[in-house]
């Protein structure tokens, strides 16, 4: 995320459609200039291979951001059989290729039905975590490897849209920390001849979908006014969360960080609402208290 003070205060997030060969943050910036925008963020990266749908947070919007991390996906992906690379797609170079056996419908939907529901999987070199302090894709280019323990992620569903003697095009949907090279390398690996991701598209994070993005060329193409239409509220991500409706003194006093009383047999985290403006996220707590957590000041000039 980055932030100056010399642009506009811009709030709300923009669904990006986003073009092969730019790398998540190139493109965010592309957008934050088009808006001339003081403060942006994107809501977890797609390699400069992946295409499709990237939510970009712009001002108080950011502050949702990290919980957009947590959003299930939906992918699709061309995989490569017969090819390995060290980067789990054909960005890197090929350390391996073998032969593709004679693969069959029924043994293609056996693999994949492997993959399906909850599962370990061990993410890949060529990946943003870090241990011992450093990204894991920073040894990676230091010629290092390191064990990395298995993570436990959810597939919810594969679906084989179509496959030829060497490639294989599915349709995923799959839980936060689900990397796509990996599927694809333990898939190629089980049908016995590796694979590597050829091309990779988001089609869908949390609530949003593909079909409601614009590309860059569209979003160039716009005037100011239209641009504005297009960003969406920041407490749109929020939608799943109970709304409760302050009376202007109880705004007044969560503006102020204080707890108010509330009687309510929900507890929990909960939005904040004085008519329709959105005000931020509270707690209501099993004392009878609804605290606030996190304010948003979508007033800004």
């Amino acid at each position: 995320m980055s932030k100056r003070t010399s642009g506009l205060n811009v709030h709300g997030i923009i669904l990006l459609d986003k073009r092969l060969g730019v790398s998540s943050n190139k493109a965010l910036q592309e957008v934050r200039r088009l808006f001339n925008a003081n403060k942006a963020g994107h809501t977890g990266s797609l390699d400069p291979l992946a295409t499709g749908l990237l939510p970009l947070c712009f001002g108080e919007a950011t502050k949702v951001s990290g919980m957009m991390l947590d959003d299930d996906k939906c992918y699709q992906v061309l995989v490569q059989l017969g090819v390995m690379t060290d980067t789990g797609d054909l960005e890197g170079e090929v350390i391996a290729t073998k032969p593709v056996p004679e693969l069959t419908l029924d043994a293609i939907t056996a693999c994949l039905a492997k993959f399906t529901g909850a599962i370990d999987q061990v993410p890949p070199m060529y990946s943003a975590l870090k241990q011992n302090g450093k990204k894991l894709y920073e040894l990676a280019r230091a010629g290092i490897t390191v064990e990395r323990k298995a993570r436990r992620i959810t597939i919810y569903d594969i679906q084989l849209l179509a496959f030829t003697h060497n490639e294989l095009s599915l349709e995923v949907a799959c839980s936060k920390g689900t990397y796509i090279r990996s599927l694809a390398e333990d898939i190629g690996h089980d049908l016995g001849c590796g694979g590597t991701v050829k091309a990779l598209r988001r089609l869908q994070a949390g609530q949003f979908s593909l079909s409601d993005a614009y590309t860059i060329e569209q979003l160039i193409a716009m005037s100011a006014a239209e641009l504005s239409e297009c960003l969406i509220a920041a407490d749109k991500p929020l939608a799943g969360l109970p709304a409760v409706q302050l009376s202007e003194d109880q705004a007044l006093r969560i503006n102020y960080g204080q707890s108010i009383d509330w009687q309510d047999s929900f507890l929990g985290t909960v939005r904040l609402y004085r008519d329709s403006d959105f005000l931020g996220l509270g707690e209501i707590l099993l004392d009878g208290k609804l605290a606030p957590t996190r304010l948003f000041n979508l007033n800004k000039p």
